[in-house]
C-alpha cells in the first residue's frame, strides 16, 4: 500500500491525466467524425478517475463506494442498450438530473455535519450552499424536462404571480442558505429548508416551458449540473469534479447561449415568456390553401431532379423513419440527383438530435450541412423534402412581426422550386403556430406516417423508367 505522501502524489497525477482527457474529448466530440473517439476518451478520464478515488487519503467506506459503482454501472448499460434512438432526449434529460440531484446530495451531507457542529471554512460553506441549490434546481428542472419530453406532463402550467414565486423561492433558498453557512441559524430544520426551496424553484422555472424550448432548457441544465459539481469538488478538495464540472459547466454554458442565439432568443426570455406553449400561440392570418400531392408524383418530380434538400424534424425521430429516407435518398444518388440534408440547430428535443438520427442510419458527414452553410442553396434546389420538421422551416420568422417566432433563423425551404412536406395531419407544430410554409403555391403535402411515406417514395422513385 503506498504511503500517504506517494497516494497523495498518485491521486493528483491522475487528475492532471483525467483533466487532459476530458478536455481532449471534448475538444473532438465537436466534430461528428471524431465525436465517437472523443466519448471514448472522456470515458476513460472518467475511468481514470473514479479507480484512484480508492487511494484518495482518508477515503473509506470502499464496500459501499464499490456497490454504488456497480449498481449504477449496470443500470447505466441496461438503460442506455434499452433506449431507443428517439428517446434520447428524455435519457439525456433524466442522466443529467442524476448528476445535479448527485451534487445537492453532496451538499446536504456536508451541510447536515456543519448543522451538527463540524464547522467548515466560511467560503467551503458559501460553495456548499451554493452548489447545493444549483443542483437541486438542475434536479428537479430536469426530472420536469424529462416529463415533458416523455409526454408524461402535455401541458404547460402558467398562472399569475408566477415570476415572483419563483424569486420568493430562489431569495427565501439563498437567505436561509446564508444563515446555515454563517452558522447564524444552522439547524437540521434550515439546511432542509434550503434544498425544499430549491428543489420547488426547479419545478415551477421549468413547468411554464413549452416543448419549443427544450433544447435550450436542456443545455442549460447541463450547464448548472456541471457547475454545482465543480463548487462540491471545491468542498471536497477534489480536483476531479472540479475540473470535470468547470469542463461540463463551460460547454453546457455555451452550448445555451449558442442555442439560444439560434432561435435569436435570450435565455432569459426563454425561461419567462410564453414561447414553445403547445397549442397556444397565435400569429397573424394565413391565406391559401393545403395542397395534397400523391407519392407517386413526388417520385417522378424527385428522380429527375437535379438537387434535392431534405429537412428532417422530430416527426421524423418519431416515426423512426431515418432509415427509409437514407434509402430513398441513396436511390436518388445513384441517379445522378445532388441530395443534402439540411439541419436547424434546434430541430429535434435536443442539440445535436437530428445530426445523431441520421448518422445512426448511415448518412455520410458530408451530405448534412447546418443553416448557414446550407440556407443558400435553397433557391437552387429543385426539391426541399420536409419530413417532420415544422417551425424551423415556417416563413413567418421573417414576415410576421406578430408572431411568437417572428426572427428566429428558419431554414429557407420556401424558396424552393418545389416544397413537399411529409406530415400525418394538418396540426401546427410544437409552438403552436400554424405553419404558413403549408399554404405556399410551391408547396404539397403528402399526408401519412414518415415512415410509410418515405417507404412509398421509395417504391416510386424505383418505379421510375
Amino acid at each position: 500500500m503506498p504511503t500517504g505522501f506517494d497516494a497523495s502524489f498518485i491521486v493528483q497525477a491522475s487528475y492532471f491525466v483525467t483533466a487532459a482527457l476530458f478536455i481532449m474529448g471534448l475538444k473532438r466530440m465537436s466534430s461528428p467524425v471524431t465525436a465517437r473517439s472523443g466519448i471514448l476518451w472522456a470515458g476513460a478520464g472518467m475511468v481514470v478517475a473514479t479507480l484512484v478515488t480508492f487511494l484518495y487519503p482518508g477515503m473509506a467506506n470502499y464496500e459501499l463506494i464499490i456497490a454504488a459503482i456497480v449498481i449504477g454501472s449496470l443500470l447505466a448499460w441496461w438503460s442506455g442498450k434499452r433506449v431507443a434512438m428517439t428517446d434520447m432526449p428524455q435519457m439525456i434529460a433524466l442522466y443529467n438530473g442524476m448528476g445535479g440531484g448527485a451534487a445537492a446530495a453532496i451538499a446536504a451531507v456536508e451541510l447536515y455535519k456543519h448543522s451538527q457542529g463540524e464547522a467548515h471554512a466560511l467560503t467551503i460553506s458559501i460553495l456548499a450552499v451554493i452548489g447545493g441549490i444549483i443542483g437541486a434546481v438542475s434536479f428537479s428542472g430536469s426530472l420536469i424536462a424529462w416529463a415533458k419530453l416523455d409526454g408524461k406532463i402535455n401541458k404547460t402550467l402558467r398562472f399569475g404571480g408566477q415570476k415572483l414565486l419563483n424569486m420568493a423561492l430562489l431569495v427565501g433558498a439563498l437567505v436561509i442558505g446564508g444563515m446555515v453557512a454563517l452558522h447564524l441559524n444552522a439547524s437540521p430544520l434550515f439546511v432542509t429548508l434550503i434544498f425544499v426551496l430549491a428543489l420547488l424553484l426547479g419545478i415551477s422555472m421549468t413547468l411554464p416551458i413549452g416543448g419549443a424550448d427544450m433544447p435550450v432548457v436542456i443545455s442549460l441544465y447541463n450547464a448548472l449540473t456541471g457547475l454545482a459539481v465543480a463548487f462540491e469538488g471545491f468542498v471536497l478538495n477534489n480536483a476531479a469534479m472540479i475540473i470535470a464540472g468547470t469542463v461540463v459547466g463551460s460547454a453546457g454554458t455555451l452550448l445555451t447561449q449558442l442555442m439560444a442565439k439560434a432561435m435569436n432568443r435570450s435565455i432569459a426570455n426563454v425561461l419567462f415568456s410564453n414561447f414553445g406553449e403547445s397549442g397556444g400561440a397565435a400569429s397573424g392570418p394565413v391565406t391559401g390553401s393545403m395542397k395534397s400531392i400523391e407519392a407517386t408524383d413526388v417520385g417522378v418530380m424527385m428522380a429527375f431532379a437535379e438537387k434535392v434538400i431534405v429537412v428532417p424534424g422530430y416527426g421524423m425521430a418519431v416515426a423512426q423513419a431515418q432509415h427509409k429516407v437514407w434509402e430513398l435518398c441513396q436511390l436518388l444518388i445513384e441517379r445522378g440527383v445532388n441530395v443534402k440534408f439540411a439541419i436547424h440547430p434546434v430541430a429535434g428535443r435536443m442539440p445535436g438530435h437530428m445530426n445523431v438520427l441520421l448518422a445512426e442510419a448511415g448518412v455520410p458527414y458530408d451530405l448534412i450541412a447546418d443553416l448557414d452553410e446550407i440556407n443558400a442553396e435553397f433557391e437552387t434546389a429543385d426539391v426541399a423534402l420536409i419530413i417532420g420538421a415544422n417551425d424551423v422551416v415556417n416563413p413567418v420568422a421573417r414576415t410576421d412581426k406578430s408572431s411568437p417566432i417572428y426572427g428566429m433563423p428558419i431554414l429557407n425551404a420556401d424558396k424552393a422550386k418545389n416544397v413537399i412536406v411529409i406530415k400525418r395531419g394538418q396540426g401546427a407544430g410544437f409552438s403552436g403556430i400554424e405553419n404558413a410554409l403549408f399554404f405556399l403555391d410551391n408547396t404539397r403535402m403528402l399526408y401519412g406516417d414518415g415512415q410509410k411515406a418515405a417507404a412509398e417514395l421509395i417504391a416510386a422513385v424505383k418505379a421510375v423508367d
